[in-house]
């Protein structure tokens, strides 16, 4: 496929590399920072698997390729002058070698995209013990009358109760949401796209 862009990018300003930050899709963490050449771009466009030039091996590094911690590309964006990538990946596992999620020990990222993760992993995997686990298999009406109980509780404590009640129940009723979008297949996402579309 051919990704006229590229061709605008300064590849020259930096011996041929340019570093490339890579950011959580989900929750919008800085996991690394890596430098790609025109091959390694193009190996990332094509394979959908976030790829780097590896300055101490001098070749193509597929991250994950050893650990099978892979960089699932969603997408790339270079900045004002051409000259540095924003790739924005959903990680397959930690990213440091460290076994943390990001190389930035403190990087900060939105919960609710963890969040949403964390509930994509119980769907996938349904861990015994789980209430994600329970709330997923006993299908998608009850977690419908769960999520309309937490709507009604929500309600009442904004009109009777403090706010931390009230926070209390917001996030209870936010969290049966994200379930019943997973167990129809949807996820955060896609709902934050939904409400894009619909600023715009």
């Amino acid at each position: 496929m051919q990704h006229e862009w590229i061709d605008r990018l300064d590849f020259a300003k930096q011996g041929g590399l340019l570093p490339a930050v890579v950011q959580d899709a989900r929750s919008g963490r800085v996991l690394m920072l890596g430098y790609m050449n025109r091959e390694a771009l193009e190996a990332t466009l094509r394979d959908g698997k976030v790829t780097f030039h590896s300055r101490s091996k001098g070749r193509l590094w597929r991250k994950g390729e050893t650990s099978g911690h892979e960089l699932e590309l969603v997408s790339v964006e270079a900045d004002c002058d051409a000259d540095a990538l924003l790739v924005q990946a959903v990680p397959q596992g930690p990213t440091c070698h460290l076994d943390r999620a990001s190389c930035f020990a403190a990087a900060p990222a939105h919960f609710l995209g963890e969040l949403d993760a964390l509930i994509g992993q119980r769907a996938r995997q349904r861990p015994a013990g789980s209430y994600t686990t329970g709330l997923l298999e006993a299908g998608i009406r009850r977690i419908a009358q769960k999520l309309g109980e937490e709507g009604v509780e929500t309600a009442l404590a904004a009109l009777a109760e403090d706010d931390a009640a009230l926070l209390g129940e917001a996030a209870d009723l936010v969290y049966h949401l994200l379930v019943l979008l997973r167990a129809r297949g949807l996820d955060l996402v896609a709902l934050e796209q939904t409400l894009a579309r619909r600023h715009a």
